[in-house]
């Protein structure tokens, strides 16, 4: 069994030989570049780190790592747009860019691990402004060029190719950037017009954009990476009704549109937090795969998760807390975590072992090296 047929019968919700593994196919299944320089490093690989995801600084995981460790997947990311270029400046103890959308995101130079938005283009915004707004153009050809190749080359590998970046976010998390949170989330509750006529200029972005990378690869991949994130620690961000009226919808159309451009790819859906109340609704929406499954979540145990869903949606994360035992727990404590989640997500398949979201920069090698070795000691079927 290769890796891509582990996957694909983890996704049938069937038992493949052992538990199949990701590590960096998405941008919430990632490694931090200083976690993965440090993990190289210890392991005594010697390879260039490259960025994958500029925001995150997350690493390009390289070969050398993905043959030693087993890893079953590859991601596959689309280009910068020919009318933006990435412009990185120094601003005082700060680095700074400006993002295709308007967005500025900073990192401090000294210790930061990650860019966060300090600017929302749309703040401030009305209904009439939407339409002066400068939208990306989702057809631009430069967004796959060279994409087919790659997809080829990852197909040939005999891993299961994921096409893992969308363009802009989710529909919430799309507005919440442009506009900012507070502009945003009062605009669903307060001004619904407005904040749908944002969401329905989104959907409209994300379907021309599927539309094209599907033309380009769809009979290569094996999976379509969307988003939104639905959750906080505490609970959800927003009500169920809110979400059942304004983004359920908008997401039957855009996951209803992918499956009938590749009907055999699987929607793989990432949001982060407390998303146990939503999960029903993802499902009826045309979610075949939930990420990252933030175990230390509220309402978010990972067997009662598996008991009431497991036959309905596949979990993807969930692997490991990297909240609190991945970073700062022991080899033991992880070994611990890492034969717990196992035992609540593995039996009958459907589970894909990946850690909750993107392991961060400082966790130690030596609690990654745990993980990895109680899975291949404790995942097999």
């Amino acid at each position: 069994m290769n890796s891509a047929e582990r996957i694909l019968t983890a996704l049938d919700h069937k038992e493949p030989d052992r538990i199949p593994f990701d590590l960096g196919a998405t941008h919430s299944t990632g490694i931090n570049v200083h976690a993965y320089s440090a993990l190289l490093k210890h392991l005594g690989i010697e390879d260039e780190v490259k960025l994958t995801n500029l925001s995150s600084q997350l690493a390009d995981v390289g070969d050398q790592l993905r043959d030693r460790w087993k890893i079953d997947t590859k991601g596959l990311f689309p280009r910068s747009p020919s009318t933006w270029k990435l412009k990185i400046e120094e601003e005082g103890d700060y680095l700074s860019y400006y993002d295709e959308w308007g967005i500025k995101w900073m990192m401090p130079k000294e210790g930061g691990h990650y860019y966060d938005m300090r600017e929302h283009p749309l703040q401030g915004c009305t209904i009439e402004d939407l339409d002066k707004f400068p939208w990306p153009n989702p057809r631009d050809a430069a967004r796959v060029e060279g994409l087919r190749d790659e997809a080829i080359k990852a197909r040939e590998s005999g891993r299961a190719v994921l096409m893992g970046g969308t363009i802009g976010n989710g529909f919430l998390h799309t507005g919440n950037w442009l506009e900012g949170y507070e502009d945003f989330f009062s605009d669903l509750a307060g001004d619904p017009d407005k904040a749908c006529k944002l969401m329905d200029k989104v959907l409209e972005l994300k379907l021309e954009y599927w539309d094209m990378v599907l033309e380009e690869i769809g009979d290569l991949i094996h999976i379509v990476c969307e988003l939104d994130d639905l959750g906080t620690q505490g609970g959800p961000l927003i009500s169920p009704d809110m979400y059942r009226r304004l983004i359920k919808p908008r997401q039957q159309q855009l996951y209803s549109f992918i499956k009938k451009r590749a009907p055999h790819a699987k929607i793989f859906y990432h949001s982060c937090g407390s998303v146990y109340h939503f999960i029903g609704d993802l499902i009826e929406a045309g979610v075949d795969i939930l990420n990252p499954v933030q175990v230390a979540a509220a309402d978010m145990d990972s067997k009662r998760l598996k008991k009431e869903f497991g036959n309905d949606i596949v979990f993807w994360g969930g692997g490991v807390d990297t909240q609190r035992v991945l970073p700062y727990g022991t080899p033991q404590e992880v070994r611990d975590e890492v034969k717990r989640r196992i035992d609540d997500l593995a039996p009958g398949g459907g589970f894909v072992f990946a850690t909750v979201h993107n392991i961060q920069g400082d966790v130690p090698p030596e609690n990654i090296v745990a993980m990895w070795e109680t899975l291949q000691e404790y995942g097999r079927y």
